[in-house]
């Protein structure tokens, strides 16, 4: 069935279903996938998906109260037309229980900057098998050991194709490339354990993915050198990679309008961040956009989000834009940071335990609170530095971020930008009783 056919059995659906008011998100993703056991390919295939993510509301009154209720669906293209009116028909039944306050659907016209536009196109518009197999020669160029090698791995090079329709006017239509992946590597000298880790680019620069490889083999083989948990107390905290990110995702989500809309977070335009409370570096951080337009169809742009701890705007999709009065700019999952001004070399001068591997790192964007099981950490007491693993650190944002201090030395990766590492002051270590 052809794009066209598949989207106009979806409208021709939806009228005969009584849903007036819809949103349409279809996509076509073509992919060439391989699937290797060590460095031999056991499998490769090729796919196609076509799909809908299909909202339905209903704008009903009780009393002098209006609401916009909606229901999501999603449909495939082998359905037929009588089974997707059936769905429609449920989903603006159920849409009718749910009494979201009125707000209008998103009927903008702009157009997303040329940068983004050109971004999305950098894999889209080349092979994907050839794609898929430059990652494979990159993914495989470090794994060279024989005590460390990679034991596993999956590479996925897809192109999707994204057609955004609304019953406001709004009709918006993408391509983009990225290839995405995993792979597991072992050590069996030592002690014989694995490490997981997964990647994703929208770009053909191979020497991230290499020193992934790379990084994560060396990590592996400390990890089957470390038996012993750091002993319990308070320390100086390095960490580094994603685990940065995650740092920054607590001023990220707490300034998103659904999270500020139910007052669930204080923030506001203006606002300091870090309850001025910075004793080291302030908070800077812009939103990126990694694609034109977000499932609204909200032309998607670059935004700085906080200068030196002042918060320069909120951000979300349309429904809480209408109810703050803000302007909708879309949901990103991307950002960026600017380096700092001490390297890891000068963080490393005093005792300090480096984490750089969690079983799961989390923050909690509600309460600030965050933590992990260490799978791999060094610790330097101020003598020597070891491998160790085990335990947990716990701690607060609203506590750390007064004497945060980020690295000279930067990360680029597909969803985040910015310092390497990030120090934080005191945070407490749940580990082993022996001091």
């Amino acid at each position: 069935m052809t794009e066209k056919n598949f989207m106009d059995k979806i409208l021709s659906a939806l009228k005969k279903s009584g849903a007036a008011l819809y949103q349409i998100t279809e996509t076509k993703e073509e992919s060439a996938e391989l699937f290797f056991i060590r460095r031999a390919l056991d499998m490769q295939r090729q796919k196609e998906i076509r799909q809908a993510a299909v909202t339905v509301y209903k704008d009903f009154s009780e009393g002098d109260r209006r609401f916009l209720g909606s229901a999501a669906v999603q449909v495939q293209d082998s359905f037929t037309q009588e089974q997707m009116e059936q769905m429609f028909r449920d989903a603006l039944y159920a849409a009718g229980f749910v009494k979201n306050p009125y707000y209008e659907l998103y009927h903008g016209t702009e157009e997303p900057s040329p940068e983004v536009l050109e971004k999305a196109r950098h894999l889209s518009d080349k092979s994907l098998a050839e794609v898929a197999g430059c990652f494979a020669d990159a993914l495989f160029a470090e794994d060279t050991g024989e005590d460390v090698f990679l034991n596993s791995a999956e590479i996925f090079a897809t192109r999707t194709t994204c057609h955004i329709l609304n019953s406001s006017g709004v009709d918006a239509s993408y391509c983009k490339g990225r290839v995405k992946g995993e792979f597991v590597a072992q050590c069996i000298s030592g002690q014989d354990v694995e490490t997981y880790e997964d990647f994703s680019y929208e770009d053909l620069d191979t020497q991230a993915l290499r020193r992934k490889v790379r990084d994560t083999l060396e990590m592996t083989r400390a990890r089957a050198q470390a038996v012993t948990a750091p002993p319990a107390g308070e320390y100086r905290v390095i960490l580094s990679g994603t685990y940065v990110k995650e740092i920054f995702s607590y001023y990220v989500e707490r300034s998103n309008m659904s999270m500020v809309y139910p007052k669930y977070s204080s923030f506001q335009p203006g606002c300091d961040v870090q309850a001025g409370e910075a004793g080291k570096d302030r908070i800077n951080l812009t939103l990126k956009a990694t694609v034109p337009y977000s499932a609204e169809g909200i032309p998607m742009r670059d935004r700085e989000l906080v200068r030196d701890g002042e918060l320069k705007l909120l951000h979300g999709g349309n429904r809480f834009a209408c109810y703050l009065k803000q302007e909708p700019t879309g949901n990103y999952s991307s950002y960026q940071a600017p380096a700092g001004n001490v390297s890891l070399e000068e963080m490393r001068q005093e005792p300090y335990l480096e984490v750089v591997n969690f079983s799961d790192f989390q923050m909690d964007a509600y309460s600030g609170h965050f933590g992990g099981e260490i799978r791999l950490a060094f610790l330097y007491d101020g003598k020597k530095r070891g491998p160790v693993t085990g335990g947990s650190i716990n701690g607060s944002i609203l506590e750390a971020q007064k004497s945060l201090v980020f690295s000279k030395e930067t990360l680029v990766g597909n969803d985040f930008e910015g310092p390497a590492a990030v120090c934080l002051g005191r945070v407490n270590v749940a580990g082993s009783a022996e001091g």
